[in-house]
């Protein structure tokens, strides 16, 4: 076991102003788009986390020049894909299923490979979506090897994504340089985290790309990507655990910068926040939320956001009453199984949990400290941090792997306490 971080216990309500770094999930699809792109882009404010130099160095291997650019800027300079290459995933899905089909434009053979735990994540939906497509791939999982000839064919490709919004959103960031272009058609239960491939669609129209939509259908025009200038919006996701902070210890956490409108998932924490009875409000200076003197359970559908749910089932730990988190049956398959990680964690600190089909019932009893494993995923990592404020004693594992979308989680939360004082 790696080194116990004692969770901070909040000596009383929380009042903090909390800028949160760039968005993971804008930046990764940037550097990808940028990387395809017709000329030098900007990518002004980008995350720079375990996640995203894995997604920079993987394209610099493939022949793209990303520099430091003014005020922490990334300058990406396309240049002609090729290989031989090697591809360290980590544990980052946005690597091992964004990056498979950009390797398949290049010349030469791309081996990829990754951290233990990502050698067990599907990665066979977009494999065999790029072989149906004309790739040459060796493999169904991690490690696997594409042996690409400089071009793809494209054209017409069914899928089943239920496992992951990341497949679609994967093939159709390269896909206007696909001969054909593409047309992905989804087959199977509901495509989870939705607005993630809204996201998607939204950046490539952005960048001068054709996309059009309907019902589980994907299509993406062959042609350029223009080059990109862009300013990355706060990480939302990221922001969650602070305003979580102020949630259960009846304070006040401001996330400056927050936007008006958004493709990101983690905008729900709005609605899902208020929910359990704490204010918010979205104004000039940012979002402010201020938590209320005891949290109400709820009884909630997930299933387009996901990754919320682990700051979700920590609230709902500590609010008043049974709450149900429901439509989340795909996290068994994220950087651990989530449901079994927060199911075994919760109960391990004194909690009633249960699993169920596609979720979590959680009834609310005082808890006490012990050691909170981490499973290095970053969110079960937060969510400890979020219980730690009331319950002395929490001590989370490996703290450490929050690096893989926040760079100093430790420090920020440090701060957030301090500046109360």
């Amino acid at each position: 076991m790696t080194q116990l971080w004692p969770a901070p216990v909040a000596s009383g309500a929380v009042d903090a102003t909390v800028p949160v770094p760039g968005s993971k999930s804008i930046t990764n699809r940037a550097l990808v788009l940028s990387a395809l792109a017709d000329g030098p882009s900007t990518l002004r404010r980008p995350l720079r986390s375990r996640d995203t130099e894995l997604m920079a160095t993987a394209l610099r291997a493939l022949g793209t020049r990303i520099d430091d650019g003014p005020d922490e800027s990334w300058l990406v300079t396309p240049g002609a894909l090729s290989g031989p290459a090697e591809v360290d995933c980590g544990l980052a899905g946005t690597v091992m299923r964004f990056l498979p089909p950009v390797a398949a434009l290049a010349e030469g053979r791309v081996h990829f490979d990754g951290d233990p735990r990502a050698r067990e994540r599907p990665l066979d939906t977009v494999l065999n979506a790029l072989r149906a497509l004309g790739a040459d791939v060796s493999g169904d999982a991690l490690p696997f090897d594409l042996h690409g000839t400089g071009k793809l064919a494209g054209g017409e490709v069914t899928i089943d994504a239920s496992a992951s919004s990341q497949f679609v959103s994967g093939l159709l960031l390269s896909a206007a340089r696909f001969e054909q272009g593409v047309t992905v058609t989804h087959a199977g239960a509901p495509v989870p985290s939705l607005p993630h491939i809204d996201m998607t669609v939204s950046m490539l129209r952005d960048a001068g790309v054709e996309v059009e939509t309907g019902e589980n259908v994907w299509r993406v025009a062959p042609g350029a990507i223009r080059a990109l200038d862009l300013e990355i919006e706060p990480d939302l996701s990221n922001a969650t655990p602070f305003l979580a902070a102020a949630a259960v210890t009846g304070g006040s956490v401001t996330v400056p910068g927050w936007p008006r409108r958004t493709d990101q998932a983690g905008d729900a924490i709005r609605d899902i926040l208020a929910r359990m009875g704490a204010e918010v409000r979205l104004d000039d200076t940012g979002l402010t939320v201020t938590g209320p003197a005891e949290l109400a359970p709820l009884d909630i559908d997930l299933h387009d956001v996901g990754e919320l749910a682990p700051t979700v089932a920590a609230l709902a730990a500590l609010a008043a009453g049974r709450s149900q988190l429901r439509g989340i049956a795909h996290l068994r398959g994220h950087e651990t199984d989530r449901l079994a990680a927060l199911e075994r964690e919760l109960t391990g600190l004194g909690g009633a949990v249960e699993q169920t089909d596609d979720g979590l019932l959680i009834d609310a009893r005082p808890l006490t400290g012990g050691t909170w494993l981490s499973y290095a995923d970053h969110r079960m990592a937060t969510a400890g941090a979020i219980l730690g404020l009331k319950v002395p004693g929490v001590r989370v594992e490996d703290i450490a792997t929050t690096s893989k979308t926040i760079p100093d989680f430790p420090g920020m939360w440090s701060a957030m306490l301090e500046a109360r004082i």
